[in-house]
């Protein structure tokens, strides 16, 4: 069985106040345990800290991280993931979404003076990095599937199979418009088809949108399209703007359910927050 636990699912910077409550302010983290017990972590946003304290309470040592793209909301949590200072913990970084360097490089200048106390090079924890991003590999239980997104500087989402069920993760990605290297909307949703479990990112209403295209980011409704047209099973409202209410977030999902009904669909829609979890 494939448990998915949500961290944090804020976007571009982490928020906090009493309109943030049910859904949380921590920006992007999430959790992947396998049946073959291998723990998977997507991206190092804020939420990533509160995971570390969780793991280590746990006593567990050994992680498999990938990351979406290399934007602040996605790293910043990074230098405050416990884990790195113990020196028996032993971390696998997947080369995922670009080759050669560019994840070491990437979480160096995260933690580069003045930007951090501590060095990149300090950290305790074994890091082994994988040589490639390859088109199809494997952790454990579940094959993974990288997804380019439409998204500026590029990145990719994931498509996650264990065991015939399948979870797909597209963060930060706009499906209005094509970025260099993404692909279009049939393209996502060929990737989608049958899925178990979509994430997606639903950052704009459709009057935020007009104002913000080519920044990265989906309409909701955009996404909830390509949940109905793949034909997937449950659909998860991701990255959530960092201006969004509890209360915006669920008139958005009031919306979303109210469509799944006006269509005669069995499609079920949730909003993912800090502690949402999924199993397949």
């Amino acid at each position: 069985m494939m448990i998915i636990k949500c961290w944090g699912s804020r976007g571009s910077i982490p928020v906090s106040g009493k309109e943030y409550v049910k859904y949380g302010g921590d920006t992007t983290c999430l959790e992947i345990r396998t049946r073959s017990g291998d723990l998977i972590i997507v991206d190092a946003g804020t939420g990533i800290r509160r995971l570390g304290n969780e793991l280590i309470k746990e006593q567990r040592h050994d992680f498999n991280f990938l990351f979406t793209h290399a934007h602040w909301d996605h790293l910043m949590g990074f230098p405050f993931f416990k884990p790195l200072y113990r020196r028996n913990t032993r971390i696998r970084m997947h080369r995922c979404p670009l080759p050669s360097s560019f994840v070491e490089s990437m979480l160096s200048k995260v933690m580069d003076p003045p930007n951090f106390p501590v060095r990149y090079s300090d950290l305790k924890a074994e890091i082994i990095y994988e040589e490639s991003c390859p088109t199809r590999f494997q952790i454990g239980s579940v094959v993974i599937l990288p997804i380019p997104l439409s998204h500026p500087n590029n990145g990719s989402g994931y498509k996650f199979i264990e065991d015939g069920k399948t979870f797909i993760f597209l963060t930060d990605n706009e499906l209005g418009y094509i970025h260099p290297g993404g692909l279009s909307f049939q393209g996502y949703l060929e990737h989608c088809l049958g899925a178990e479990l979509l994430i997606h990112d639903a950052e704009y209403t459709t009057e935020e949108y007009k104002t913000n295209v080519e920044w990265g980011h989906s309409v909701y409704t955009d996404a909830l399209e390509l949940a109905f047209k793949s034909n997937v099973k449950k659909f998860g409202l991701f990255h959530l703007n960092q201006e969004r209410t509890d209360l915006q977030a669920d008139g958005i999902l009031a919306h979303c359910k109210q469509t799944v009904v006006d269509r005669d669909s069995s499609l079920d829609c949730v909003m993912v927050g800090e502690g949402t979890t999924f199993e397949l």
